[in-house]
């Protein structure tokens, strides 16, 4: 699927739609078309903006969970977004919850999915080798439930990051900060509607990772969806926006 990228100063994005802001966040080794069906259903009724996260671009000293929240900021600023909704699936979770205790009243809720934050098991335990194709396609499988749902084109983008040295590194920096930020002891703080929406058989960031968020974040629902891994809106994109759209009916006046 070919978007329309816009690109201002160091900022390349989505942004489509009218109506209040969902602002949606990829995950570590995600891309813009990670929210291709998240687009598709509610740029009709929402303005739908995906940053693109400059994981592999920012400098080495910034390559952290904390770096990416301040760029973030910089770009909400920049676009003059408020009272938004915020979607995050993995690191993108933990950005957008940084975000929030960060700059609490510009969000107006959040949707997590299995977002890292407390726990998360990294692309399967150890980091993916370079240049062994077979065993990168495994570990992106493992994302998955259904192991069809990594296509040759993700598997071949995984791919050219792990063999990219700069990106590489980049990619573990991001990882280990992530591991680092942990939020269990913060949570408490977020006060906004949060939907926690989980794979049940996530295989990164597992089921009793969801419930420990749901005790943590007083205002949170957790809905769980069945033979589902890490990336529900990926993996079962129909049933994914239709628990989206049934909160976002309950906190927006949009629809």
């Amino acid at each position: 699927m070919k978007f329309d990228i816009k690109q201002d100063k160091d900022y390349k994005y989505i942004d489509e739609g009218h109506g209040e802001t969902l602002l949606l966040l990829h995950g570590l080794f995600g891309a813009l078309s990670n929210y291709q069906f998240i687009l598709n259903d509610f740029k009709d009724k929402y303005r739908v903006v995906i940053p693109i996260l400059p994981i592999y671009e920012l400098g080495l000293l910034e390559s952290t969970v904390g770096g990416l929240v301040k760029y973030v900021r910089r770009f909400v600023d920049h676009m003059q977004l408020n009272h938004m909704i915020i979607v995050g699936n993995s690191l993108g979770g933990h950005i957008a919850q940084l975000y929030c205790l960060d700059q609490p009243q510009k969000v107006k809720a959040m949707v997590l999915t299995g977002s890292s934050g407390l726990f998360e098991r990294s692309f399967g335990g150890t980091f993916p080798k370079r240049g062994d194709y077979e065993y990168i396609k495994q570990r992106t499988e493992y994302t998955f439930y259904d192991p069809k749902t990594a296509t040759k084109e993700l598997v071949d983008e995984v791919f050219d990051i792990v063999n990219d040295k700069g990106k590489a590194i980049r990619v573990i920096s991001t990882a280990k900060s992530a591991m680092r930020e942990n939020l269990a002891e913060r949570l408490y703080q977020v006060t906004c509607p949060v939907l926690l929406i989980w794979g049940k058989e996530d295989n990164i960031t597992p089921s009793f990772v969801a419930e420990e968020f749901h005790k943590l974040i007083k205002n949170s629902e957790l809905v769980w969806m069945e033979q589902c891994g890490h990336a529900p809106m990926m993996e079962k994109p129909e049933e994914f926006n239709r628990l989206m759209a049934n909160f976002l009916n309950k906190i927006c006046v949009s629809v």
